[in-house]
Order: C-alpha cells, then structure tokens, then sequence
C-alpha cells in the first residue's frame, strides 16, 4: 500500500475524490482486518466503513514519521474494540475466570499445520464465541498483550489468559479432528 502523503493532505482537507481514492487504496488490507473481528461479511463492511470514518475524521493527527498502514491498523482496531464494548451488554455475557492454568499441551507444534490451509483456520476462528474471537484476534494476530486486551475489552488479564486458552483449545481440537479424517 503506497499512500502519497499529498493525497492525506488532500484527505485532510476534505477532497471528496482524494477520500475516494484513500478508500480504494485502503479497502482490502482494512477489510481483512475487519473480517477477522467479525462475525459475518456484513458486519465487517458495517466495521470499516465506521473505521474509515474514523480515519477521515482524525487524518489531522497522524504523523508522518510513523507508518501510514501502522497507523490505520491501529484506528480500525481501536473502532472494532470500541464498537465490541459498546454491544458487550447486547452480546453473550462473559463469565469472569480469575484463575489460569498454563499448559504446555498448545506448544506442540507438528505436520498437522501443514495439511490445513489459512482459510480454514480463518473459518474455524470465525466460529469461536464473540469474547473468545476477540481475545485470541488481539493476542495472537495483532500482537497485544493480556494487560493491553484486558484494558480495551474491560475484563481482568486471567479472562483474556481464559478466553485465548480456549481459542487455542477448540482450534487444537479441529486440527486433530481434520489430521485424523484424512488419514
């Protein structure tokens, strides 16, 4: 993704055509994120079209020494966050779990991997409960760390460390399940 910064500046000051051209040039990669948060392709569109509002509304503080594509990542996942805890109440109810057993069963990394492709796993994380998705889309794609998720989705770091063992549990399960049925 190649944003001029004459085009932000253009954005910034509410060119219509050059706000076009910023979606155009962004809609893919903010999309893909978008589809990972959420539940169906509607919601996402729903997702990114308030994102990239967002991003329009706040182009005035971005700062050029900082990577575009960082920083439009980090909108869209502030805004998918922000509209999470804005339905939380709507949604399923998280049950609070303070206490975490580590295992080392989710280390084992084999061949089973290599038989299954991305998009199944994609799929399989689309059908974690909304909490769980979320905790594991914030962990273990985008990098943020428990404090950092508990903070954002209002629950305590052992409901993250709960929530990301879980995800990796039923995801476990599906890959054993899919190595077994093709042997």
């Amino acid at each position: 993704m190649n944003i001029q910064p004459n085009l932000i500046a253009l954005c910034i000051k509410q060119d219509r055509k050059a706000e076009y051209e910023l979606y155009k040039l962004t809609y893919s990669y903010l999309m893909s994120i978008c589809m990972r948060y959420s539940k169906d392709k509607d919601t996402a569109s729903e997702s990114l079209n308030m994102g990239f509002l967002k991003i329009l509304r706040n182009l005035g503080t971005y700062k050029p020494e900082i990577p575009f594509k960082a920083w439009i990542r980090r909108v869209m996942v502030n805004t998918l966050i922000d509209e999470y805890r804005k339905n939380v109440r709507e949604r399923e109810k998280v049950t609070y779990v303070e206490e975490y057993f580590d295992s080392s069963d989710f280390s084992d990394v084999n061949e089973a991997l290599s038989r299954i492709s991305y998009n199944q796993i994609l799929e399989q994380i689309g059908f974690l409960p909304e909490a769980t998705k979320k905790v594991f889309n914030l962990y273990a794609i985008d990098g943020y760390s428990h404090k950092e998720i508990s903070e954002m989705l209002s629950i305590s770091e052992g409901t993250s460390k709960w929530h990301l063992n879980a995800a990796r549990q039923k995801l476990k399960e599906y890959i054993e399940n899919s190595v077994l049925t093709r042997i």
